[in-house]
């Protein structure tokens, strides 16, 4: 009963920013410690990150119209064959065989940011990627929607849609206005008359704030807000509003204050308020809002910052303060607006969090009045009655939350009670559950913080299970969930547990259900066993249906994966998802649209190089998806059906292309690989014999290979197909010849004329021990088989292989794979080569 533990990418800041960011510490270092002038460090430390952040907001601002999340996107490019590192190219179907694991798909949709370039593919129009085939993704659950699917279509965004695309592109372009003002007011700092700094910096605050304003008033999925909540908030900014004027009170010299340094302190200690406060209560709801909030509080601020040092007349080194503020709040003011364009919808239902609402305007005046105290050494009166402004606006801010606290507890009693009272009155009957779909999804934004878990059902022959059975399933279902856990029938054959457990502990619960449905169910004498797939999702920072959806995709995960087994919602899961339903829409029709193609790799002799044969290799070069590489094609060939008719497909074209070359008196054979599967077509030998005929090529031309680690468990019937080759004259071949025990026994029941091995057989044994290479081919001179070493990628590679006594060779290291007008002109500097 394999289980999968959570797993997630961690989320990294872009190599970018981290590089803006050292490069701004290492300015501000070297002006903290008078190597730069303090203005000039701070223009050089604050560069970076502003050109970084105009860039990404201006191409924000130029954005084609993009969907949302949950909308078509737009045809993607065809991407490029990615390049291979190394290993045999291997073909698709009638080419290339499944191998165990999951390759990763091509890179995922509706990223709003451009990514990076794709690499080319090379000059031989093939992909030097590894083509091993793949487990294919189960295309009978639904798809990664909200409804359970996807509409992968290439429909134009709707009028509303285009709005918000629209409004999105203005707020980018207004931030970019922003970021670039106050970036360039820090940088004509330096090349500015000392007497003429202040003007300039003035100047730079009165235009960025009216354009940060205006921009943060007009961000995508801003909503009007009930009463209760512009009280809060208007109490909280009025609590920290207070605390900063405050702080900005005791830290100002003591005597005389500047006009523009009284202006300054208090119009930015208000402005940085009220976008924190704003950026706190949007953090859970809008994130990427709650970045452009905090990124323009912090750019306001330090460019405040600077007009109160400059009206003071502060030294040099002092100037370089104002960079750290300047240089993030340009980073968070872009990642934000990258992430509204996006298409981020609000969460609700979120609790408010009370720190650092409430404690960070009474930890704020309590640092400034000590730092006070501590040189100054006394209070005046009217810093006195500052500070204590500060305590009303706390003490109501403390009563609103406990009252919000009172509200939502006795909603979530009130809600609960009711969910209890329907699982009580819940019986072993055979009657559906009470608590549905709906229950959970109303239920789940009071779960913040917990796991839901979805689990599908089916008898081991593929039917629903009876509903004996399915009352049975819920009183183990019952059993094994915790008293405040929600369980629910969502579906035919699936149910759904809601639970406040975190990660560790729901994936355990799921691994303990697991265990308890997967044991048999004893019905009339007879015994009953079920197949169970769980996918598990967090419930924190998402709307339910999304929530379901995403349980939904991990638990076809599981499903797709052979069931029995527990999986985690990730990014990585949909895109994959996503990716695959693209192939699956795709696949069907093209051989009739002629989107096939293939590339040859040339087999050489080892002792003198000579090419003897080729073996060819499956390309779907779609429109839409760009090449498809044979990793990706036979999985989904597979479960369509379709493997019949691509493989008819590739020996008819590999034919043909033989007849050609022949044609100029090169003797070549032509490799094509074929499945177990196909090979257990009633015609594919009658079908072969056809192609041979049609286009007079020699039987013995052509080799049919297939893969050995397929072959076990339809032995019989692949012997006896390719005894009904050899029968023709075609010669056969096992591919991947692992040399292990069971290899062996089974290698002398395979009526074979070529034994494919990889590279690894040609490294030395451990202990010095001679290569198993030196083994395989004595063994194929006994059965008089050929030896073919594939995968060659060195030199050491070929000598090893040619040392050992096989005749032929194929990989990297001796021709790579390539289009069939370039291995002909390959051919053509081996005159002589006809064997």
């Amino acid at each position: 009963m394999p289980v999968t533990p959570p797993a997630g990418p961690r989320r990294r800041p872009p190599l970018p920013d981290l590089a803006a960011s050292l490069g701004g510490a290492l300015f501000l270092l070297a002006g903290a410690v008078g190597l730069v002038p303090g203005p000039a460090a701070v223009a050089l430390a604050v560069a970076g990150g502003t050109a970084l952040a105009c860039v990404r907001l201006a191409w924000l601002a130029g954005l084609p119209p993009t969907p949302s999340p949950g909308v078509a996107p737009a045809p993607r490019r065809p991407a490029p064959e990615p390049e291979r590192a190394a290993g045999p190219d291997r073909a698709a179907p009638g080419l290339d065989r499944p191998a165990p694991g999951l390759d990763r798909p091509a890179p995922g949709l509706d990223r709003p940011a451009p990514g990076p370039d794709r690499p080319a593919p090379g000059p031989d129009g093939s992909a030097p990627g590894s083509d091993r085939a793949a487990p294919g993704l189960d295309r009978s659950a639904p798809g990664p929607g909200r409804s359970g699917t996807v509409d992968r279509g290439r429909s134009e965004p709707t009028g509303r849609q285009a709005r918000r695309v629209a409004l999105s592109r203005r707020v980018a372009a207004i931030l970019d206005a922003a970021v670039l003002v106050a970036g360039l007011t820090v940088a004509v700092l330096p090349l500015s008359d000392p007497a003429h700094r202040l003007p300039v910096a003035l100047v730079g605050l009165g235009l960025a704030a009216p354009l940060h304003a205006v921009a943060l008033l007009r961000l995508p999925g801003r909503s009007r807000l009930p009463g209760r909540e512009r009280l809060r908030r208007t109490v909280d900014v009025a609590a920290l509003g207070v605390s900063l004027v405050f702080a900005g009170w005791m830290l100002l010299p003591v005597g005389p204050v500047p006009v523009a340094a009284r202006v300054a302190s208090v119009g930015g200690a208000v402005a940085l308020a009220v976008l924190a406060v704003a950026a706190l209560a949007e953090r859970r709801r809008r994130p990427g809002a709650a970045r452009c909030h905090a990124g323009a509080g912090l750019t306001l601020a330090g460019l405040s910052l600077l007009v109160v040092l400059l009206a003071y007349d502060a030294p040099d080194r002092a100037v370089s303060a104002v960079g750290p503020p300047l240089l993030a709040g340009a980073l968070l003011t872009a990642a934000g607006a990258r992430r509204t364009s996006a298409g981020e919808r609000p969460h609700h239902g979120a609790a408010p969090a009370a720190w650092p609402r409430l404690t960070a305007p009474a930890g704020v005046a309590a640092l400034a009045a000590g730092v006070h105290l501590a040189t100054a050494g006394e209070f005046t009166p009217a810093a006195m009655a500052l500070g204590l402004a500060v305590i009303p606006p706390i003490m109501l801010g403390e009563l609103l939350a406990a009252a919000d606290h009172r509200r939502r507890v006795e909603r979530l009693a009130a809600s609960e009670a009711s969910l209890r009272r329907l699982v009580g009155g819940e019986t072993d009957s055979t009657d559906d559950a009470p608590l549905t779909r709906a229950d959970l999804v109303r239920a789940l934004p009071r779960r913040s913080g917990g796991a839901l878990l979805v689990l599908d059902l089916h008898g081991e022959d593929g039917t629903a299970p009876d509903a004996a059975v399915l009352a049975e399933v819920r009183r183990r279902l019952r059993a094994g969930c915790g008293p405040h856990d929600l369980v629910a029938r969502v579906g035919d054959t699936e149910y759904a547990v809601l639970t406040d457990l975190g990660p560790v502990l729901a994936y355990a619960l799921g691994t303990r259900l697991l265990a308890a449905l997967v044991e048999p169910y004893r019905r009339a004498g007879a015994v009953v066993r079920l197949a169970v797939g769980v996918g598990l999702a967090e419930t924190t920072g998402g709307e339910p249906e999304d929530v379901f959806r995403q349980a939904g995709l991990a638990r076809r995960r599981a499903v797709q994966l052979g069931r029995d087994r527990v999986e985690w919602y990730d990014a990585y899961l949909e895109e994959q998802l996503v990716r695959r339903l693209d192939l699956e829409r795709e696949l069907p029709g093209a051989v009739a649209r002629g989107e096939l193609d293939l590339v040859y790799q040339p087999v050489v002799a080892l002792v003198d190089r000579m090419p003897v044969g080729t073996e060819a290799l499956l390309r779907w070069r779609s429109p839409a998806l760009g090449t498809v590489l044979p990793t990706e094609l036979l999985p989904v060939a597979a479960d369509l059906d379709l493997l019949g008719e691509v493989g008819w497909w590739v020996v008819d074209r590999a034919c043909r292309q033989l007849a050609a070359w022949s044609e100029g008196g090169r003797e070549l054979w032509m490799a094509v690989n074929v499945t177990p599967r196909e090979l257990a077509a009633p015609d594919f030998v009658a079908r072969t014999a056809t192609a041979l005929a049609a286009y007079d090529v020699p039987p013995e031309r052509l080799v049919v290979e297939v893969a050995e680690p397929a072959v076990g468990a339809e032995l019989s019937t692949v012997v006896a197909r390719l005894a009904g080759l050899r029968s023709l004259g075609v010669r056969t071949a096992l591919d991947d010849f692992r040399a292990e025990h069971a290899s062996l026994a089974q290698l002398r029941r395979l009526p074979i004329d070529l034994l494919k091995v990889g590279p690894h057989l040609v490294a030395p044994g451990a202990d010095g021990q001679r290569p198993l290479i030196d083994v395989v081919a004595n063994l194929g001179d006994r059965l008089g088989v050929e030896v073919v070493v594939e995968g060659l990628e060195s030199d050491g590679q070929v000598a090893g292989a040619r040392r050992a006594g096989c005749r032929y060779g194929q990989g990297f290291a001796l021709a790579r794979p390539a289009t069939a007008e370039r291995v002909e002109a390959w051919f053509e500097e081996y005159p002589s080569a006809s064997r």
